[in-house]
């Protein structure tokens, strides 16, 4: 079986699709962590955010994600989504490769992110991804619920 093929854009925050994605992954958020996730929303607000990857399956806006300077060598994911229903065709990982590879394109060294503990398959991709659990960093160092992660580029 041939899985459905996909194309990627990269874009900015400003971009319709990517912020109906947004609004998307927060519910799909507050069904899992329910009022905990109050706590985390403070620190998913994106301002304008240049670096922005979608993908699209004919036409159809199917997950997005960014990242954001860090410091002067790293730069922080955020906001990785894909449609329940796309999920398992390999998009989320193609996702993050394109915004590693935007990242080394800008000479960056390194990738963080944050995520949640009861999103085993983020985790789990990351893994594949070749991240590794690190430190908690700010403002997730005394959030419970969260997972940092770091990757070298």
């Amino acid at each position: 079986m041939q899985l459905p093929i996909f194309t990627l854009q990269r874009t900015n925050s400003t971009n319709p699709d990517f912020k109906q994605l947004i609004i998307e992954l927060d519910r799909d958020l507050w069904s899992r962590y329910q009022d905990g996730q109050a706590e985390y929303d403070q620190h998913n607000k994106l301002d304008y955010i240049e670096t922005v990857v979608i993908a699209y399956q004919e036409e159809e806006a199917v997950g997005a994600a960014c990242f954001k300077r860090f410091d002067d060598q790293t730069v922080e994911i955020k906001r990785l989504y894909v449609k329940p229903n796309k999920r398992g065709q390999g998009i989320a990982y193609a996702i993050l490769t394109e915004l590693e590879d935007w990242a080394k394109e800008l000479k960056m060294l390194a990738t963080i992110l944050e995520t949640g503990t009861k999103q085993n398959e983020a985790i789990n991709l990351y893994k594949k991804a070749g991240y590794h659990i690190t430190e908690k960093y700010e403002p997730y160092v005394n959030l419970d619920l969260s997972i940092c992660m770091k990757k070298n580029l």
